[in-house]
């Protein structure tokens, strides 16, 4: 039996010359399926690979040369209703985070900066898995079941 799992891939563009002071960072969110959370992990590391490299040498950040790097598996979820093809309205991720303020929540809503503190754990404390919180997979053998 196949689940579907929500990865969440964590890029960041490296400048190839000079000293760089700022590195923009994107999360991207893909859909996974896979028979174990170990496989899961695993497809998606492969599917954070295709979106690596500088584009044939033509990318730029901010007029400097550039490439994506990939930084690790930030979180990996399953989604609800795991063993359905997600369809319309499927709850595929979420990010829980905390906010000092109503205003930083309007903010937010708004699609306004803010700071905030994520609430994120990986994985979600109170389940078993392969995965550390920090990303990486554990040996099977040292997993708690």
């Amino acid at each position: 039996m196949s689940t579907w799992y929500a990865a969440h891939l964590i890029l960041y563009v490296r400048f190839k010359h000079g000293k760089q002071t700022y590195f923009p960072v994107w999360e991207n969110i893909v859909l996974i399926r896979a028979a174990t959370e170990e496989e899961a992990f695993a497809k998606a590391e492969k599917r954070a690979q295709l979106d690596v490299g500088n584009d044939g040498g033509s990318f730029e950040w901010d007029g400097h040369s550039a490439e994506w790097i990939f930084a690790g598996v930030r979180k990996l979820t399953t989604c609800v209703n795991p063993e359905q093809r997600p369809a319309d309205g499927t709850e595929v991720t979420y990010i829980e985070m905390e906010l000092p303020s109503l205003a930083a929540v309007r903010k937010l809503a708004a699609g306004e900066p803010v700071t905030a503190k994520l609430e994120d754990p990986f994985p979600p404390e109170n389940e078993e898995s392969l995965i550390t919180k920090n990303g990486q997979r554990k040996s099977p053998t040292h997993a708690t079941h």
